[in-house]
C-alpha cells in the first residue's frame, strides 16, 4: 500500500516537472503584477494585459492559483487566474508591498487612498 503511493507521488511529480513553466517568479501577496493573457476571438489570438493587486495565493505545485485585484470605472474586479496556464503569456511584477496577512480581502470594503499598500523601497 505504502509502495504504491510512492509510486503515484513519483508519477505525479514527473507529470508535473513537464508542464511548470520555469520562467515564473516568485510572486507574493501584496505585488502588483501586469499579466499577459492570450484570448481567442474566432481564428485570431491576441494577447491583453491585466494588472492589479495579488490579494492571495492559494496551493502548491502545479494547481497554483493568484487572485488579482483591480478597479475598473469605479468597481472592483478580482480574476482568478491558474498561474501554469498556457493562456497567461507573461508575468511582470510592476512593484512590491510589505504586508502582514496572507488573504488581502479586507481591501474590498476599501476604497480611494485608503487601498494603498506600503511599498518596499529596493
Amino acid at each position: 500500500m505504502l509502495s504504491t503511493k510512492i509510486k503515484n507521488h513519483e508519477v505525479l511529480s514527473k507529470l508535473e516537472s513537464i508542464y511548470i513553466k520555469p520562467d515564473v517568479k516568485n510572486i507574493r501577496v501584496g505585488d502588483v503584477v501586469k499579466l499577459g493573457i492570450k484570448i481567442e476571438e474566432g481564428e485570431k489570438t491576441r494577447i491583453q494585459s491585466y494588472s492589479g493587486v495579488v490579494i492571495s495565493k492559494k496551493n502548491v505545485g502545479l494547481s497554483k492559483t493568484i487572485t488579482v485585484r483591480r478597479i475598473m470605472q469605479g468597481i472592483g474586479i478580482e480574476r482568478c487566474f491558474l498561474l501554469y496556464s498556457p493562456k497567461i503569456n507573461s508575468i511582470e511584477i510592476k512593484n512590491s508591498s510589505k504586508v502582514r496577512r496572507s488573504k488581502l480581502y479586507y481591501l474590498r470594503n476599501l476604497s480611494g487612498k485608503a487601498t494603498r499598500l506600503k511599498e518596499i523601497v529596493k
